[in-house]
């Protein structure tokens, strides 16, 4: 006799709180892309891990959920708030956050959102997990990433090695083809040797030192 399918015209209590979380979720994540505060986009970013830290929690995956709260929220986001006050960021409100290709972000995140939506509820319309506690607990979790999901996992691990490499790659300006050094503009030079020196030479010019030197008729008082 196989368990009755429960209805989703009569959700049930955790299938509530769920759907609270998401909406809290996709609500911050809106607001992290849309908002002109480099500081508040942090904020916000730690509203959306603790609610999907919370969906973690209600589909029984206590691991998963903690491991999202101590890594991305306690690591993640700290890293980042120190990075925006060790490279001087501008904490206020500032127009420079916005690209200006809302109308084209917007498509492309309906457009992926509509696709995901789709192959979902195409593909598990009918499939119910009951949630039984214990099940997203450590060991649980690791015999199913080493063991069914291990290859999906080695995938990610040369996908994040692959972002990081491009992220330093980026972020150096030493590397062949990046843009040049600035010029010092204590020595009034653009960049080329001796250009700042000229007032020092013995064939500089007077009116360009701002000084000029006496003649004898001055310096004799006249005779």
């Amino acid at each position: 006799m196989t368990e009755a399918v429960p209805s989703y015209l009569s959700p049930t209590g955790q299938e509530i709180v769920f759907l609270l979380l998401g909406a809290v979720a996709i609500g911050s994540a809106l607001l992290v892309v849309t908002t002109k505060q480099l500081v508040h986009a942090a904020l916000w970013l730690v509203v959306a891990f603790g609610a999907l830290a919370g969906c973690y929690l209600v589909l029984t995956a206590e691991f998963v959920a903690w491991v999202q709260v101590l890594i991305y929220v306690g690591a993640v986001i700290v890293l980042l708030l120190f990075g925006i006050m060790l490279t001087r960021a501008p904490v206020g409100r500032s127009d420079d956050l916005d690209s200006g290709n809302r109308v084209a972000a917007a498509v492309v995140a309906v457009a992926t959102a509509g696709v995901l939506v789709t192959v979902v509820i195409d593909g598990f319309r009918t499939a119910y997990a009951p949630l039984t506690p214990g099940a997203g607990a450590a060991r649980e979790l690791g015999a199913s990433i080493f063991s069914t999901w291990v290859l999906p996992f080695e995938a990610l691990s040369v996908l994040l090695l692959a972002a990081l490499i491009g992220a330093i790659v980026l972020s150096r300006t030493d590397i062949r083809g990046g843009p040049p050094s600035p010029a010092n503009p204590a020595d009034g030079s653009d960049g080329e040797p001796g250009a700042g020196g000229l007032a020092d030479g013995p064939d500089a010019d007077p009116s360009r030192t701002g000084a000029s030197k006496e003649s004898p008729t001055d310096q004799t008082g006249g005779h």
